[in-house]
């Protein structure tokens, strides 16, 4: 029998990883597929069951109309029941221009007629009026994370739907429905566009200790000036140079109203380095600078962007710090739990080839979720919490909470160092495994939650 060449070889070589490929690929899409068509929604959604409420925070995939009511209606009968079930509502849609206009948009234009087969409206069904406000929003998605037209697939594709309580994952579909549905910003049933200008729109969920943007704006000169004159400004009038003394968030980041918001973030979400001079970043500043030109001086405007980045440079000095020390005590086996004692990430399991202690931007984010060491969560807290809130009071003018934060930071690097100087003197630790299962594993918050979720 002959035997194959080498040229026959290479052949085989060649062929056999494109068959694989040919092979592996299409079994990708089905496992994706699968994964996601479960009772839930996103990347897991075989893994836990939504609440009622996600109905209203995820309309395309949870909602079901309602049945006590049969027939298909139009819109004056619409309002003529609604006057005696719901008069808030019909109330805020008089006010509004939907009601105003020569050809009225009525509760069935976007609900549907059918009251057996109701829809809550989502911005694919404002896009068949706002067309031109609907592309600006989606077209955001190229522009990545963090950004309001992502913000739903983020939160769904995220590990810890599948064992957070119900009430926790509800609330952060609260504020990342704003992907799903338009009354995040013109609440329903008015829809005003004076009302999505103010600043009060935007903290509804912009607030709290990873994103501080209504005390950092408020504390600011700017939200100074708005707090002081903000109600007697006339708030129909668009976004536009010489219409408002100060900006308001809608200002700075929707300029003229463009419905985007992530087209000129420098730094992102402030969570980890980016390089302020990139290419990219650079027609960012441009944009910024010839935004702010309109109250300020240009070489002014500059300075800012230039202040913000020796704030981010200082942040992260400090942050790279306590990685190193955290990575040095993980590398050297002086984390407790370790990544084996403790219970498995969701989603992974307990006996997965590669088990390690997350830490920093791709996979620290886990420690506000999961149990983990005492120490990961004190970075965590520095990381996350005081590290953003210096980002903003930087981004956003207010000095003092620059200040704060970055105090703040100081103090945890210190407690991080005095910490891990004690976790050397005192050795491994050896724990019995079953003592930490029955930990972290019993209980009414991880037993409950697994089998109710």
């Amino acid at each position: 029998m002959k035997e194959p060449t080498m040229k026959t070889k290479k052949v085989r070589y060649i062929w056999i990883p494109i068959i694989i490929a040919l092979i592996a690929v299409p079994i990708g899409f089905f496992y994706v597929d699968w994964s996601k068509s479960g009772d839930g929604a996103g990347l897991y959604s075989r893994d836990w069951i939504p609440d009622a409420m996600f109905a209203y925070w995820n309309p395309d995939d949870f909602y079901q109309s309602v049945s006590t009511i049969k027939g298909e209606f139009n819109g004056e009968q619409c309002i003529s029941c609604h006057q005696a079930v719901t008069p808030g509502i019909v109330k805020d849609w008089q006010a509004s221009r939907h009601s105003k206009v020569e050809q009225k948009v009525y509760c069935n234009d976007c609900h549907g007629s059918n009251h057996e087969d109701l829809h809550m409206p989502t911005p694919k069904v404002c896009s068949s009026c706002h067309e031109t406000q609907h592309q600006q929003f989606v077209d955001e998605k190229r522009y990545g994370f963090p950004s309001h037209a992502l913000a739903m697939e983020r939160a769904l594709d995220s590990k810890h739907f599948v064992d957070k309580p119900k009430a926790e994952v509800t609330a952060c579909l609260q504020c990342h429905s704003v992907a799903t549905k338009c009354d995040s910003c013109h609440t329903r049933h008015k829809f005003s566009a004076a009302e999505a200008r103010r600043p009060e729109a935007c903290i509804t969920c912009h607030s709290g200790p990873p994103h501080p943007d209504d005390e950092t704006y408020f504390n600011s000169a700017h939200g100074q000036i708005y707090l002081a004159e903000g109600e007697n400004w006339d708030w129909s009038k668009p976004l536009r140079k010489g219409n408002y003394k100060v900006p308001t968030c809608a200002y700075c980041h929707m300029n003229e109203g463009k419905h985007q918001v992530a087209d000129k973030p420098i730094w992102k979400f402030g969570i980890k380095q980016v390089n302020p001079l990139s290419s990219g970043n650079k027609i960012k500043r441009k944009q910024w600078v010839k935004m702010c030109s309109d109250c300020h001086a240009a070489d002014w405007s500059a300075q800012q962007l230039k202040a913000m980045d020796a704030e981010r440079k200082r942040a992260w000095s400090k942050l790279y710090q306590a990685e190193a020390i955290l990575k040095g005590l993980r590398a050297d086996g002086f984390l407790y739990p370790s990544a084996k004692q403790r219970p498995a990430y969701p989603g992974d399991t307990k006996h997965s080839l590669i088990q390690r202690e997350r830490i920093g931007f791709f996979e620290g984010q886990a420690s506000a979720f999961y149990n983990v060491s005492p120490i990961e969560r004190d970075y965590f807290e520095m990381w996350y919490f005081e590290n953003l809130a210096a980002y903003r009071g930087s981004a956003h003018g207010d000095i003092s909470f620059v200040n704060k934060s970055h105090k703040a930071m100081d103090k945890s690097l210190q407690k991080l160092k005095q910490h891990a100087k004690r976790l050397r003197a005192h050795g491994k630790v050896e724990v019995d495994e079953t003592t930490l299962r029955n930990i972290w594993l019993k209980g009414e918050y991880t037993e409950f939650n697994r089998e109710n979720n």
